[in-house]
């Protein structure tokens, strides 16, 4: 009776994983199939009848730093290149930082206000509320319509604010909330680890944001390389920039698209940013994004059941932001199969099925390849398999994540460590800002040497 017990719980996970983890594929073979045939995704990126400078928007850039020497002044120096109305740009940093990037920034802001550009350094001496609660307290203090953010780690080219500010003042954009900008990547060939990341990211934005685009699902906006329309922020419905989450970006973009604000994101226009060379700092970064994402569909689940919106889009809004559960699913996975090997169960055929889901995130990443790079698709994409080694090495850390968010775990916000790594000469290893190993690490080796043995 206690063994049928056992094979009974042992099967019912392991359909309830492998059912989970089709409906991720097949999420991943939806969105490909809906983006359809389409042009690469490099197109020209400056409009061919650009607006009059007097009749462009202001725009403030808030750049959100903390201890950041390392790029730092690489970020302001790009922001104050950018060609826009000098008169109707304004640059915040806002800087929580505790080590001499505050130096760096004070020296660095004072050298383009003397060629005349409007830089303002916001220094706090607390970091309450983290990267949120330093853009809420901002706010108040910009002078833009439009609000531009920026990573530390982000190089913006000179024509960003030329292409995205014109389109909120196109006819019929009143209510066009944010715009997102395509990431890209100043160091995507400096490792294997980078390739991989390069690879996910590319999926991401190359096929994921642009079929929601195009289908009119919800989508987020990814933190940096993004512009907002400041009274979207402001506006009571939405209710500002909040610090109850990790993901700050994605729970006020889907606060502001349920209070009936639109998003747009542009396909054709590339914001370099630099991928984390370290593996700790992905992992760490990966953490972040897994629990602020779970934390953001326990706050927002409701809310978008009951909106106004479509039943598709309500389920692809909700598969968004349940996105990282992948994980608790995958490491259920591993760690029941070789129990019901050694009870000689089999759910494998009844099950087998399910496998042809399993198409659809290597197409989604194939697909992105292809837009990207044309015929060279493939070079990328073949890191695949190591990128899928490195997603399976994670799931120990993202599954905490996702429980700490389920179980409603308060965390501070850990910021992702950035070095400047742009060439493969370049080091990283010595900086102070490299991450020491953690005791989880035991257990995500405890894990693949298990994973093995089955």
């Amino acid at each position: 009776m206690v063994q049928g017990l056992v094979a009974w719980i042992l099967l019912t996970a392991y359909t309830v994983s492998a059912v989970g983890l089709a409906l991720y594929g097949l999420h991943a073979l939806w969105l490909v199939l809906h983006l359809g045939p389409s042009s690469p995704a490099r197109r020209p990126a400056l409009p061919p009848r650009p607006p009059a400078d007097d009749s462009l928007p202001p725009v403030t850039v808030q750049l959100p730093v903390y201890n950041e020497q390392h790029v730092v002044l690489r970020l302001l120096d790009a922001c104050a290149r950018l060609d826009y109305p000098r008169d109707r740009l304004q640059i915040q940093v806002l800087d929580d930082s505790t080590d001499q990037t505050t130096a760096l920034v004070q020296a660095r802001a004072a050298y383009w206000r003397e060629r005349g550009v409007d830089v303002t350094v916001l220094h706090r001496a607390d970091r309450t509320g983290f990267k949120a609660g330093a853009l809420a307290e901002a706010l108040p203090q910009a002078k833009g319509e439009l609000v531009a953010i920026f990573d530390a780690d982000f190089q913006p080219p000179a024509h960003f604010l030329r292409r995205i500010a014109p389109l909120f003042i196109e006819p019929g954009a009143e209510r066009l909330g944010f715009v997102q900008a395509r990431w890209g990547h100043l160091n995507a060939d400096y490792s294997a680890l980078t390739r991989c990341q390069a690879l996910a990211l590319d999926g991401h934005f190359a096929v994921e944001q642009a079929a929601r685009q195009q289908a009119g699902y919800p989508f987020g906006f990814n933190g940096s390389a993004g512009v907002w329309r400041r009274a979207c922020i402001e506006d009571p419905a939405v209710g500002g920039w909040q610090a109850d989450t990790l993901c700050e970006d994605l729970d006020l973009s889907y606060r502001a698209q349920l209070a009936g604000w639109r998003p747009r994101y542009l396909d054709d226009l590339e914001a370099p940013a630099e991928i984390p060379p370290q593996l700790l700092a992905f992992k760490r970064q990966q953490f972040r994004w897994a629990k602020g994402s779970i934390q953001t569909l326990r706050k927002l689940a409701g809310p978008v059941w009951r909106s106004p919106w479509s039943f598709t889009a309500r389920l692809m809004g909700t598969i968004h932001l349940g996105s990282y559960l992948v994980h608790p699913f995958l490491l259920l996975l591993l760690l029941i199969t070789a129990p019901l090997l050694l009870l000689n169960l089999n759910p494998f055929w009844p099950l087998a099925y399910l496998s042809l889901a399993s198409v659809g995130p290597p197409l989604l990443y194939a697909v992105a390849q292809r837009r990207l790079h044309g015929r060279g698709w493939w070079k990328r994409w073949a890191y695949l398999p190591l990128l899928t080694l490195f997603g399976t090495g994670l799931c120990l850390s993202n599954t905490l994540a996702v429980w700490q968010a389920l179980r409603n775990r308060p965390s501070p916000f850990l910021r992702t460590p950035k070095f400047r790594v742009e060439q493969p000469k370049d080091a990283w290893q010595r900086s102070s800002y490299v991450l020491g190993l953690q005791p989880l690490i035991l257990g995500e080796a405890a894990l693949m040497l298990y994973a093995s043995a089955g």
